[in-house]
């Protein structure tokens, strides 16, 4: 044992937990992450378990891949043909729209600039701006028919994360995994992939846990450069100095158990240490694209300049749902801020954030399909809200809240389908409506949970993802096999 570490132990038995700290501080990053990380294990004060739970009907999925589409992509351009709005381009759309910015209702309607085709045997329809995308469209559950409740990013962004618009509350992924743990300890269960240029809008509440325990909030990993923070040692700290430090931790951490035996989480500290290292060689190994062949790396357009890092972060999605992580949230590159945010530069704009995610979006789901993965994982595209059919200003489009369309695929929800439909015009549902709470409510169950039965007790109450007590939602049968 090195010197300097007797010299800590002997020197005095009430050594404050300050002291401690700053003398081992070169392992406490990990200790924190660990106890990020390591679902299954310890249950944290004041919660009922950690551990995986048993799913209450048979589940269908077993892995969630959010690729979540900050701003508001245009379903008008994408997925959902208007050729009604040629009729009348130019013209005030019959009976206004609620806009958000131009609240004189000025603008007049813009059809699409965008070729649209139908595509594989189902004969669903992609504008030109998806063709890879496209090209996976028997693959995919498409819901023209989504609708949220606010139209502002911010709100629109929570409502759909975490089931209501206001802060405070936990996102999906956090009640995955609250619910149903992780099949492998030494890595996040609930991964976030951001732009490591900058996060994007609302920033950490897209993974936050909430009133939930800190240990199911979401893991940012880093898809350029170093992939976790305080993953490589300090200068001058080598890894036997690394484990001497952990060691003095455990036994100071064991000499205070004895004396506040009923402070379970010091259990979780302890395991907690014990982990870091096997954590990090784990997190290392599975984010090593070096392993990937050339062929895959192309694929995924690690290549193209147009696909950003994008392209790497859907290849690390992959590798990490192989190596045993439930649950990855996936996030645009920011191209121009908020990059489906198309207020103006509709063409130009809407191109470019098109280009950064078609081919990397469908190398995932075709790798996905490749190894057998996608029967088992739920693949979302989706972004906060839709896009009007008229104009702001002279060529973009605002934000639309009672229409737009989500992509599903795997885990489950029907393939090769179209559900619900727009109004001629794609401002407002017309068929089959589906809320942000039925969709939550068909994304649990698909995992073999019932959202009116997943709660956790908060401010007196017994606090859900869908809230079904008082919205009152269920599942969408017609969205599943």
């Amino acid at each position: 044992m090195n010197p300097n570490t007797s010299t800590l132990l002997d020197r005095d038995r009430a050594l404050s937990r300050r002291s401690l700290l700053q003398a081992g501080a070169a392992g406490i990053g990990w200790a924190g992450l660990a106890q990020l990380i390591t679902q299954g294990r310890i249950a944290p004060a004041g919660t009922e378990q950690s551990h995986a739970r048993i799913p209450a009907t048979m589940p269908k999925a077993k892995r969630l891949v959010l690729m979540f589409q900050h701003g508001g992509p245009s379903q008008i351009d994408l997925f959902d043909p208007k050729p009604a709005l040629e009729k009348i381009a130019g013209q005030p759309i019959p009976g206004g729209v609620e806009a958000f910015f131009d609240k004189k209702d000025s603008g007049k309607c813009l059809p699409s600039p965008f070729r649209f085709s139908r595509h594989g045997e189902s004969g669903m329809e992609f504008s030109e701006l998806l063709p890879r995308m496209a090209e996976c469209a028997d693959d995919f559950c498409m819901v023209r028919s989504l609708h949220t409740v606010v139209n502002d990013h911010e709100g629109a962004l929570r409502h759909f994360q975490t089931g209501k618009p206001q802060i405070g509350r936990p996102t999906i992924g956090s009640w995955l995994t609250y619910a149903l743990g992780t099949p492998n300890p030494n890595l996040p269960a609930y991964v976030v992939l951001s732009d490591p240029s900058g996060d994007q809008l609302d920033g950490m509440r897209n993974w936050s846990s909430g009133f939930l325990p800190a240990l199911y909030q979401g893991t940012p990993l880093r898809s350029d450069g170093t992939p976790l923070f305080d993953l490589t040692l300090p200068t001058g700290v080598t890894e036997e100095m690394q484990r001497e430090q952990l060691s003095l931790l455990e036994t100071l951490n064991r000499r205070h158990q004895k004396r506040f035996s009923h402070l379970s989480e010091l259990d979780a500290r302890i395991a907690n240490n014990a982990l870091a290292g096997n954590v990090r060689d784990e997190v290392v190994n599975a984010l090593d694209l070096s392993k990937e062949t050339a062929q895959t790396q192309e694929l995924y357009g690690m290549n193209n300049p147009a696909t950003g890092t994008y392209s790497r972060r859907c290849l690390m999605a992959r590798r990490l749902l192989e190596h045993g992580a439930p649950v990855v949230a996936l996030f645009n590159d920011s191209i121009l801020g908020d990059p489906w945010d198309t207020h103006f530069d509709l063409n130009k704009r809407i191109k470019q954030i098109a280009d950064n995610v078609d081919q990397p979006t469908a190398a995932l789901m075709t790798d996905l399909k490749r190894t057998g993965q996608l029967d088992d994982t739920v693949v979302l595209w989706v972004g906060e809200f839709g896009r009007l059919p008229v104009a702001e200003g002279k060529d973009g489009r605002d934000h639309n809240r009672h229409a737009f369309t989500g992509l599903v695929a795997g885990g489950g929800f029907k393939a090769g389908y179209v559900h619900g439909k727009t109004d001629d015009f794609g401002y407002k549902v017309a068929e089959n409506p589906v809320s942000i709470g039925q969709l939550h409510a068909t994304l649990l169950q698909q995992f073999g949970l019932d959202h009116t039965t997943l709660t956790y007790p908060h401010q007196g109450r017994d606090e859900s993802l869908t809230d079904a007590d008082i919205t009152g939602v269920q599942a969408v049968p017609d969205l599943i096999i």
